[in-house]
């Protein structure tokens, strides 16, 4: 287990992006069974209205530093080498590693057609890329028949890692009820990567995630389905945070 920082009751690793390709790698040959969650102030958010969420959150093998704050809050405590892990970055990078080690992948999410569509674009840029299939899931919970047929599924192909692309935190939540009845070592949680790297919704410039304004350049083009969230969630974030480094709240460490 790596090193976590405490932001508002939720552990964030103290990763970068090599370390975090380590770490995997490590479990995925070790076959040691875990669930990877990318969480950013959405996420931790969340969290402090969802107890059970929270849990969830540090429970996991892994929980990356998917957004700016995150790093910050991390370097805020003295580690520096700390940086952010982001879910569709993370995709990448996993999946060149694994045309030299021979990693195995299972796609479970995104909206019909997406799935597919997104391993046709990374076969492209990576040919050697193992793939044993997808799952488009429907917008509700698997009834008995949906979820014998994946569970029958990820038996037959036996993947080592089952990325899941659906939202914070329906995925999350997805994962930690479903490792223990899936045949897979890791489960790893990228949410809008399924969308981004299929070519469906634009990523904001480099330059607006290295500063922290993804969330602003997401709200411009779905503001309709986002602004509710960062309006809500992101001055709370701000006031909370500021009351955890000022010892106003005390946020018991995970």
């Amino acid at each position: 287990m790596t090193n976590r920082v405490n932001v508002l009751g939720v552990g964030i690793s103290v990763l970068n992006s090599s370390s975090a390709l380590e770490a995997i790698a490590a479990a995925v040959r070790e076959r040691r069974k875990g669930y990877i969650c990318v969480t950013g102030v959405h996420g931790v958010m969340e969290a402090q209205d969802d107890a059970g969420f929270k849990k969830i959150l540090n429970g996991a093998l892994l929980c990356t530093p998917d957004g700016m704050p995150m790093v910050w809050a991390g370097k805020l405590k003295g580690h520096r080498d700390m940086s952010r892990v982001y879910g569709p970055d993370l995709m990448l990078e996993v999946c060149a590693w694994s045309e030299t080690s021979g990693a195995k992948h299972f796609f479970y999410g995104g909206a019909e057609g997406v799935a597919k569509l997104l391993v046709e674009k990374l076969k492209t840029k990576f040919p050697k890329l193992q793939v044993l299939g997808t799952f488009t899931p429907p917008f509700r919970a698997l009834d008995l028949v949906e979820e014998k047929s994946l569970v029958a599924q990820i038996a037959a192909t036996q993947p080592d890692i089952l990325w899941v692309g659906l939202s914070t935190p329906k995925q999350e939540k997805f994962m930690a009820e479903f490792l223990p009845k899936l045949g897979v070592t890791l489960m790893i949680g990228v949410g809008a990567a399924f969308d981004f790297h299929s070519g469906r919704v634009r990523q904001a410039p480099r330059w607006m995630q290295r500063c922290g304004l993804e969330w602003l350049y997401r709200l411009g083009c779905e503001p309709r389905r986002l602004g509710g969230r960062y309006l809500r969630n992101n001055p709370r974030f701000v006031l909370k945070f500021l009351g955890q480094l000022t010892s106003i709240r005390k946020h018991p460490s995970p």
